[in-house]
């Protein structure tokens, strides 16, 4: 077979793909109306988030057998039409959900002990103890919406902590040792942190709205690792600035492109970002919660693995 990757990645990605006799042609550079001129004489592609995978594209790529996503997420395929096509459509949740696990317990952690407000104010010359006095995680309930691998990788991490973990999920009968399946309702009366870990799809966008979060019980954190469009940014600003969310942790913001590369398609910020990258008990990161040096041989290795399952 013939492979076209349109994304850089680790480097045992094509190495060991070679091994399997397969011919590896890289692409990193040509635009997409350059790709879908030759696009036909591959029968897999390889990508990240380079740009979409439209019907039109997916017309072109005539003897297209596979496409392989170097990630978690296939928002940016229109994975109905491949399907249609009998074209495999291969993910690499696998690969990064300890990465996620571990990204949302440190900026749980980070916004319960003020860490990042305690460190700017050291670095100009403050020493505030009272005013960075920060709070425990023991003895709360951590809510998850969506219980799949990063869902389960973070109840992992919790399990160290005196927490009751909850979550909420589509899918029946997801729950296990680390974490107890309940109804959205009694997610909402009993959680003190709400963590997101959805994946994009017509159901989770513009989850996180108003009516949500006015149902939760309590005040409560919030951290989304997942994808930015779960969340109604302007809601979330509201719910800050009234104390009904207490703080938030950010890694994936509703303003990100297709392509998670580019923030902002002009030069005027929005006014409800604005406010987030002014607010102390925010923490936000550039979509890295699974983006690690460990995370990146994984993913290779796991969409290698899947081919070979798949096709020798």
């Amino acid at each position: 077979m013939k492979i076209l990757h349109l994304d850089s990645n680790h480097s045992l990605l094509i190495n060991q793909l070679n091994d399997l006799g397969y011919q590896n042609d890289e692409d990193y550079t040509s635009s997409k109306e350059e790709v879908l001129a030759k696009i036909h004489n591959y029968d897999g592609f390889i990508i990240r988030s380079r740009f979409s995978i439209d019907k039109a594209f997916l017309d072109k790529a005539t003897n297209l057998k596979f496409i392989g996503r170097v990630g978690a997420g296939l928002e940016n395929i229109d994975c109905v039409y491949a399907e249609s096509l009998n074209i495999e459509l291969i993910a690499a949740p696998e690969g990064n959900r300890n990465a996620v696990g571990e990204h949302s317990l440190g900026m749980l952690l980070s916004l319960f002990n003020k860490l990042n407000k305690a460190d700017k104010e050291v670095r100009n010359g403050k020493w505030l103890r009272e005013e960075n006095r920060g709070i425990e995680l023991d003895g709360r309930t951590v809510g998850l919406i969506g219980y799949g691998n990063m869902g389960k990788s973070f109840a992992k991490k919790l399990r160290g902590f005196d927490v009751e973990v909850l979550c909420y999920d589509i899918k029946p009968n997801v729950g296990d040792a680390n974490c107890k399946q309940v109804s959205l309702e009694e997610l909402q009366e009993k959680s003190d942190v709400l963590s997101l870990h959805i994946p994009q799809t017509a159901l989770t966008q513009n989850m996180i709205n108003a009516d949500l979060i006015n149902g939760f019980k309590k005040s409560f954190w919030l951290i989304n690792t997942a994808r930015g469009k779960s969340v109604v940014t302007k809601d979330l600003v509201s719910a800050l600035k009234n104390g009904k969310i207490l703080g938030a942790g950010l890694d994936v913001l509703e303003y990100e492109k297709a392509s998670f590369e580019n923030l902002f398609s002009d030069d005027k910020m929005p006014e409800a970002f604005q406010y987030l990258i002014n607010s102390e008990n925010v923490l936000l990161s550039p979509h890295v919660a699974g983006w690690t040096v460990e995370s990146k041989e994984r993913l290779a290795q796991t969409i290698v693995d899947k081919i070979k399952v798949k096709f020798n």
